[in-house]
């Protein structure tokens, strides 16, 4: 497994080895030994989530301040961009995002901590998306960030039109409104 920092030190890509011959391919997903010794992290998965989304909807920016979750986030069927942001406001990197594209072709996951917003726009005609939390959903504690603020300025590739987003989504705060984390 090979590990690339961000410009976000805490948030990760991770590319697994891919073993191909005449049949295909395979590789392990997910493998904790691996996973810990590479990135130094001792963390426990609870939870895994799949979701399927339609090309230009736009998930997010999702957080819990109760229960909050790291993600290990990849893509098996599409590709979408993948966001992280910030919101650790005693974190030197408060308020800043990185995105990467993860796609069933380059199968690359993200490793986003416990602290950060979460969401992700669908670049292909659909994407299915799975991802690993390390606690439960606690929707007591679920929180949106408004996809567009300005003050982070997140490049979403949007093309054709205004994101497809839920209701939720439409209602999210801007950063300088939101419950954070300290």
């Amino acid at each position: 497994m090979k590990v690339t920092s961000t410009r976000i030190p805490d948030v990760f890509v991770l590319e697994p080895t891919i073993f191909h011959d005449n049949r295909g391919f395979f590789f392990e997903s997910f493998n904790f030994q691996k996973f810990e010794a590479a990135t130094q992290l001792d963390v426990q998965f609870v939870q895994d989530n799949h979701s399927y989304s339609k090309h230009n909807v736009l998930r997010g920016l999702h957080y819990q301040i109760q229960r909050p979750q790291g993600k290990l986030v990849r893509t098996v069927v599409g590709s979408i961009l993948d966001v992280a942001v910030d919101i650790r406001q005693s974190s030197p990197t408060f308020g800043q995002w990185v995105g990467e594209v993860l796609s069933a072709d380059n199968k690359r996951q993200l490793w986003i901590p416990a602290g950060f917003a979460h969401g992700f726009l669908v670049l292909s005609d659909q994407a299915e998306v799975l991802y690993k939390t390390t606690d439960y959903y606690a929707p007591q504690g679920e929180r949106t960030i408004l996809w567009n603020d300005v003050d982070l300025a997140i490049d979403w590739p949007v093309t054709d039109s205004a994101p497809i987003l839920s209701d939720k989504d439409l209602q999210g705060q801007p950063l300088k409104a939101a419950e954070l984390f300290l």
